[in-house]
């Protein structure tokens, strides 16, 4: 599904990513592990087409399109989505007319005709349903009052809409209590199918517990420096990243 080779990006002129190999095939999840800094986060942003990120050098395939050609908004219609760490608020917006641009602009991207209203608050009913957000939040503004965990299940619900097939999750998990990052959980493992892929950031192994995923990944100083199964960010939960960084010096 997305296989991203040498990839070297940097911001306001300074290099963050020195060369990111990473592979990821349909149906699995990868986890991205490292200390603050370290280029996770710019990863995600450059994924999607951040215009504030500078690819300087690499390769990004993407189902076998070349992913850093396409516009932002095209990216998005093939199939990425990003859930953000700090989700931002769009008073005057509704969600329901936001969610329903976005579903019809990805429509007309495939020369589909825009969905009934009928057929779509049915969608939205049912999508509601797997993050347990509740109707009212539909004819408020885009995130406008929300607390922090109805912001990353608002997060959530519109992947549910989206359907996309790969999924970045930016610490998604930051700043939610438990029962929170469960119902966030359970909600995106309810939308895993053979064919959707997720990249999700995280420092935490509660996170791990919930996804169950495929491979974890450490990245350091703009690189993926190890990598391994879900024990792999045990290990990094109980001992830190002090061991890899010695490792790699060896």
């Amino acid at each position: 599904m997305l296989e991203i080779r040498n990839l070297h990006a940097s911001v306001e002129g300074k290099e963050i990513l020195r060369g990111v190999n990473l592979t990821i095939g349909d149906g699995e999840v990868h986890v991205l592990m490292g200390p603050n800094g370290s280029g996770k986060s710019t990863l995600s942003h450059v994924l999607v087409g951040n215009p504030k990120y500078t690819v300087t050098e690499g390769t990004v395939q993407f189902n076998g399109k070349d992913l850093l050609a396409l516009a932002p908004e095209d990216r998005s219609h093939e199939g990425i989505f990003m859930s953000f760490q700090a989700p931002i608020e769009i008073p005057g917006v509704s969600m329901t007319n936001f969610m329903r641009a976005a579903v019809n602009a990805k429509r007309k991207y495939f020369g589909l005709e825009p969905v009934g209203a009928s057929d779509f608050l049915k969608l939205l009913r049912e999508k509601r349903q797997l993050v347990g957000l509740d109707a009212h939040f539909m004819s408020r503004g885009v995130n406008e009052g929300f607390s922090g965990g109805e912001r990353k299940r608002n997060e959530i619900f519109q992947m549910a809409v989206l359907e996309p097939t790969f999924s970045i999750l930016d610490e998604t998990d930051s700043g939610l209590d438990v029962d929170a990052l469960r119902i966030v959980a359970e909600g995106f493992n309810k939308l895993r199918t053979e064919r959707t892929s997720a990249m999700v950031i995280t420092h935490y192994q509660r996170m791990l517990d919930y996804l169950k995923p495929d491979f974890v990944h450490v990245l350091m100083g703009g690189r993926i420096v190890k990598s391994g199964d879900a024990s792999l960010g045990y290990a990094i939960e109980e001992r830190g990243f002090d061991w890899i960084k010695d490792e790699i010096k060896e």
